[in-house]
């Protein structure tokens, strides 16, 4: 009788652990249950890596709007060989690139 007692004793709190544990939510409960219990083959794929934006990457700080720090920038339809080509900028600083020819403040205008 009294293992008996001992079993039923270790069975809630075995039940209390289990029902303690963090379970993240989806449309399928089933899957839920699967996925809390370790085997990552039963989770649904982690989601893809985000991108980086456009306003995060590095910007030449003569040139708005922004104009990529490389080696080269020629104007769109221009006689440069790139390896990048923009429409008009305004030149805000020194012309690394040499977009503005007739030093208005405006390349590839």
């Amino acid at each position: 009788m009294r293992t008996s007692a001992i079993l039923g004793v270790t069975s809630c709190a075995v039940t209390a652990i289990a029902f303690i544990a963090p379970i993240t939510a989806s449309a399928d409960p089933f899957t839920d249950l699967l996925c809390a219990s370790g085997s990552a083959q039963f989770c649904p794929a982690p989601p893809p890596p985000e991108s980086t934006p456009p306003e995060t990457q590095a910007c030449h700080p003569s040139y708005d709007p922004c104009l990529p720090i490389t080696s080269d920038v020629d104007c769109e339809n221009g006689s440069g060989d790139g390896p990048v080509y923009t429409g008009p900028v305004r030149v805000i600083g020194p012309d690394d690139y040499g977009l503005d020819r007739d030093g208005n403040g405006i390349g590839c205008g």
